[in-house]
C-alpha cells in the first residue's frame, strides 16, 4: 500500500513538472518559427539533451536493451557508432553547416532545408510524406516498449496503457510547439540518465562486481539455443561468427541500420538549427556523448547481463525467462531482479524516454504533414500551417497507436531499424551533398532521394526475409518468400543495398546536369568555411 502511495506522488510530480514545461512552451510560441526551431535561440544544455532524449527511447532502453539479451555485448558497436557518428559528426562536421545553411535559407523543417537548398518543391512534400508515412512504426514500437513496461509493472492492460500514455504526449505536442517538446526533453534525458546509472550499479552489485559477472556471462556460451547457433551465435561475449545469418542481422541491421541512419533523421537534425551559433553545438558535443554512453552502453550491457541473473536464479537464459519475447527481457528482469522502489523509478525513466522521443516523433510528423506538404502543394506560407500540423500530430497519434495494436512480438529493435535505414537510404546522400558539394544538382538530389526510397521499400518487400515472408508479397507474387534465396541476401538489411545505390545516383546524375546558379550557391553557403 506505501508502495502505491509513493508510485501514484512520483508519477503525479512527474506529469505536473511536464506539464509545466509544456505550457512554458507553450507561451513562449508566439510564431511558426518558435513552434517550428525553438526561436532558433535554445541553450546548448536543452538542445543536447532533447538530442539524446529523442535519439534513445524506450526502443533502446527496452527494444535494443532486450535484444543485447539475445545478441550479448556485439552490440556495444552500435554504442560506438551512436557516439563517434550520432554524436561527434552530427554535432561538429554536419550540425554547423546545417545551422548555418537553415539560417541563411530561413528553413523550418529538414525537408524544407533540403528544398531550399535544390530549390525543388518536389524535394520538400516527397520528403515530408515519406517521414509522415514512414515513421508511425518506429513512433508504435516506442510506445510499445513503454506499455509493456507499465503492464509488467502497474498490471494494467497493455491496450490501455498504451491509449493512456499517447494521449498524454499528444496533448503537449499539440499545445507546445517544439519549445515545449525541447524543455521536457531535457528534463526527462535528466531522469533518464539518473535511472541508468543507478540500472548499472546495482546489476553489478547484484551480480558480484564487474569481472565476476562478464566471466558468468563468458562461461554461459555452452547454454546458446541450437538454432542460434546454427545461425552463428557463439555467446553472450563473443562477436557471431563472421557472415553468418547472426553476423549479418547484428551488422547490417542493428549497427549499420541504426549508427548510420541517425545522421538523417528528420527530428533530430532539425535540432541543429534551434541554437543560435556553431560554438553551442561544440559545447553540446561532451554533454550529449556522455548521456548516449549511459544510455546505450548501459542498456546493452545489463541486456546481455540478464542472461547471467536468469541462469542463477532459474536455471534458464534472459529469452527463455521472457516466454520468447526480446521486448520483455528488460521489463522482466527490472521487476524480478530491483527492490520496488527502483521499479518505480526506472519506470519514470522509461516513461521519460518514450515520451521524450515520441514528443519529438509526433511534432516531425506535425510539421513534415503541415509545413513539408500542405504548405509545399497549396504555394502559401503560414495561414493555416499550425493548425494543419496539429491536425497532422493528432492523425500521427491515432496512427501509432493503432499499429501497436497489431504489431507482433519482438519488433521494437526491427522497427526503429527499419525506419533509421529507410531516412540513410533516402535522405542522407542529399543531405550530405547539400552541405558538402556544391557541384550537387536538384537533378541529382531527386535521383538519389526516389532511388534511396525505392530500393529500402523494394528490399523490405521482397528480399529482407524479416519483413518479407510476413509481408507475404513476394510469396503472392513470385510463389516464394523472397526474391534471392541465396545467403546472405535474404539477411542483408535495406541500407547495405540502398544508400550506395542512392549515392551514386546523387553523383552521377549531377555531374550529368547543369550545375547550379552561383548566386543561389553564394547565399546557402554564406558564412559557411
Amino acid at each position: 500500500m506505501i508502495d502505491i502511495v509513493y508510485l501514484n506522488i512520483l508519477v503525479l510530480v512527474y506529469i505536473l513538472a511536464v506539464g509545466y514545461l509544456g505550457y512554458k512552451g507553450w507561451r513562449e510560441t508566439c510564431n511558426s518559427e518558435d513552434y517550428m526551431v525553438g526561436g532558433r535561440k535554445i541553450h546548448p544544455y536543452v538542445m543536447a539533451m532533447s538530442y539524446g532524449a529523442t535519439f534513445i527511447s524506450t526502443s533502446a532502453i527496452v527494444g535494443f536493451g532486450g535484444t543485447a539479451g539475445l545478441f550479448g555485448m556485439g552490440l556495444l558497436w552500435l554504442t560506438f557508432l551512436n557516439i563517434f557518428v550520432g554524436i561527434f559528426i552530427a554535432f561538429v562536421v554536419f550540425g554547423k553547416r546545417t545551422r548555418k545553411m537553415g539560417y541563411n535559407l530561413s528553413a523550418m523543417t529538414f525537408p524544407e532545408l533540403l528544398a531550399r537548398r535544390f530549390e525543388s518543391r518536389f524535394i520538400q512534400y516527397f520528403s515530408g510524406l515519406v517521414i509522415f508515412v514512414g515513421m508511425p512504426m518506429y513512433a508504435s514500437v516506442v510506445l510499445i516498449g513503454a506499455a509493456r513496461f507499465i503492464e509488467t509493472t502497474l498490471a494494467i492492460d497493455f491496450n490501455l496503457a498504451l491509449m493512456l500514455f499517447s494521449l498524454i504526449i499528444a496533448a503537449y505536442v499539440v499545445i507546445g510547439g517544439l519549445k515545449g517538446v525541447m524543455y521536457t526533453d531535457a528534463f526527462q534525458a535528466t531522469i533518464m540518465f539518473v535511472g541508468m546509472a543507478f540500472l548499472l550499479v546495482m546489476t553489478y552489485s547484484h551480480l558480484g562486481g564487474i569481472t565476476q559477472a562478464h566471466q558468468a556471462l563468458t562461461n554461459l556460451a555452452a547454454l546458446v539455443p541450437a538454432n542460434l547457433a546454427a545461425m552463428g551465435h557463439l555467446g553472450w561475449t563473443a562477436m557471431p561468427a563472421a557472415g553468418s545469418a547472426w553476423w549479418w542481422t547484428l551488422v547490417s541491421t542493428l549497427v549499420l541500420g541504426v549508427g548510420i541512419g541517425v545522421l538523417a533523421m528528420p527530428q533530430l537534425v532539425v535540432r541543429f538549427m534551434t541554437v543560435k551559433s556553431g560554438r553551442e553545438l561544440n559545447r553540446a558535443v561532451l554533454i550529449g556523448g556522455v548521456f548516449i554512453l549511459m544510455m546505450t552502453g548501459v542498456a546493452f550491457v545489463v541486456g546481455a547481463l540478464s542472461n547471467v541473473y536468469f541462469f542463477e536464479r532459474d536455471g534458464v537464459i534472459a529469452i527463455a525467462a521472457a516466454a520468447g519475447n526480446s521486448d520483455s527481457i528488460i521489463p522482466v528482469y527490472i521487476n524480478t531482479a530491483m527492490p520496488s522502489w527502483f521499479v518505480y523509478i526506472f519506470m519514470l525513466t522509461l516513461l521519460a524516454a518514450a515520451m521524450s522521443t515520441l514528443s519529438s516523433q509526433f511534432h516531425a510528423q506535425g510539421t513534415a504533414i503541415g509545413r513539408d506538404v500542405y504548405e509545399t502543394v497549396v504555394g502559401t506560407r503560414g495561414g493555416r500551417s499550425i493548425l494543419i500540423t496539429r491536425i497532422g500530430i493528432i492523425i500521427a497519434v491515432v496512427v501509432a497507436v493503432i499499429l501497436g495494436y497489431f504489431l507482433p512480438p519482438s519488433i521494437i529493435a526491427p522497427g526503429t531499424a527499419i525506419f533509421f535505414g529507410l531516412c540513410a537510404a533516402a535522405f542522407l546522400p542529399m543531405y550530405t551533398c547539400a552541405l558538402f558539394w556544391k557541384r550537387a544538382t536538384r537533378a541529382g538530389a531527386i535521383a538519389g532521394l526516389v532511388t534511396g526510397t525505392v530500393v529500402s521499400l523494394f528490399w523490405l518487400v521482397f528480399v529482407h526475409q524479416k519483413e518479407a515472408v510476413p509481408l507475404g508479397i513476394a510469396k503472392m507474387i513470385l510463389g516464394r518468400d523472397v526474391l534471392i534465396t541465396s545467403m546472405p541476401w535474404p539477411v542483408v538489411d535495406p541500407i547495405v543495398v540502398a544508400l550506395p545505390l542512392a549515392f551514386v545516383a546523387t553523383v552521377v546524375v549531377s555531374l550529368a546536369t547543369k550545375p547550379p546558379e552561383s548566386e543561389h550557391l553564394d547565399r546557402c553557403f554564406e558564412g559557411i568555411k
